[in-house]
């Protein structure tokens, strides 16, 4: 096991999990709502686009995806625009990992790749890590894993760990060191208190992040949901002395609502939590909107939506 909270036996997990304190859910909108009221000033917007596009896994995670799509979002990702920095990652399905590879090649960006079955979850635990496997085999850089929500749900929290475990050592087998970010499907958990529950059990079992959605379930990133994950990493590094990323996903598409993630992040996390080493965007469209916002700061001026490509 990765990383346990002081001598957390498995026998104790559930007793551990259950003895975390619960969730204030109207204290925790207000908290979120009054932070998303925080106004920016210029210079600071400036810094904060900047930061939030270097913050993006830039995704494409739909049937129809082909090698070309993938290709061209890679070249996006490395140039988003004539100055702008390049995004985190490009995540993608394990079969196209190896295109994303050799178009990333030599690059910052890494390949992120979703994996255990997802969206659902609903596989054979052999099935699940031959998924990992393969995307790490292909050379991807971070695992983005989904859990059994239905275990989770139904209090099975040993069988959820003991799956995370064996995806991060399905991440680090053979010489690689791929990242894991684990998917926690906020939306389908109903409360703030599972939120966290989950939160220290991806913690616990050796995730590297944990992660509020696949993007295809709704509500998604909220903001009440965001600021219950940065405490858990807060408190998790305050107890452990490690620090774990987290990575918002689905329904995040304006610049404006990028940096109140940001405003947030630091006052919950920490401003060291202002680093894509810990935390991320899971976005498709996101990018567009930070660019334009970047290039009217720059020009003052609107441009129009063929500025920016269509992925």
């Amino acid at each position: 096991m990765t990383a346990v909270l002081p001598d957390v036996a498995r026998s104790e997990l559930r007793q551990f999990l259950s003895g975390l304190p619960g969730v204030d859910q109207v204290g925790a909108e207000a908290r979120a709502a009054g932070l998303f009221t925080r106004s920016i000033k210029t210079t600071a917007k400036a810094w904060a686009i900047d930061t939030a596009i270097r913050m993006v896994d830039l995704t494409t995670l739909e049937g129809a995806d082909t090698p070309g799509k993938v290709r061209s979002l890679c070249a996006k990702a490395v140039h988003p625009d004539a100055d702008a920095p390049p995004v985190a990652a490009v995540c993608v399905y394990p079969d196209l990992v190896a295109t994303a590879v050799d178009a990333l090649g030599g690059s910052s960006v890494a390949v992120a790749s979703v994996a255990t079955a997802f969206p659902s979850g609903r596989a054979s635990p052999d099935t699940k890590l031959r998924d990992v496997r393969d995307a790490v085999a292909a050379g991807a850089d971070e695992i983005d894993m989904v859990i059994d929500r239905g275990a989770f749900l139904a209090g099975r929290y040993q069988q959820v760990f003991d799956e995370i475990v064996a995806t991060k050592e399905a991440c680090v087998g053979t010489g690689s060191t791929a990242h894991l970010k684990v998917i926690l499907e906020t939306g389908e958990l109903v409360t703030l208190d599972n939120v966290r529950r989950a939160s220290w059990l991806a913690l616990l079992a050796g995730g590297d992040f944990i992660k509020t959605s696949t993007g295809k379930v709704t509500p998604a990133a909220t903001p009440p949901v965001a600021l219950t994950m940065l405490q858990a990493v807060r408190d998790f590094h305050a107890t452990t002395g490690s620090a774990r990323g987290v990575k918002l996903a689905g329904g995040i598409r304006s610049s404006k609502d990028a940096v109140r993630y940001l405003v947030m992040v630091n006052e919950v996390a920490g401003e060291g939590w202002l680093d894509p080493a810990l935390f991320r965007f899971g976005a498709s469209s996101l990018l567009n909107d930070l660019l334009l916002q970047r290039h009217k700061l720059a020009t003052g001026a609107y441009d129009g939506a063929d500025y920016v490509t269509v992925d």
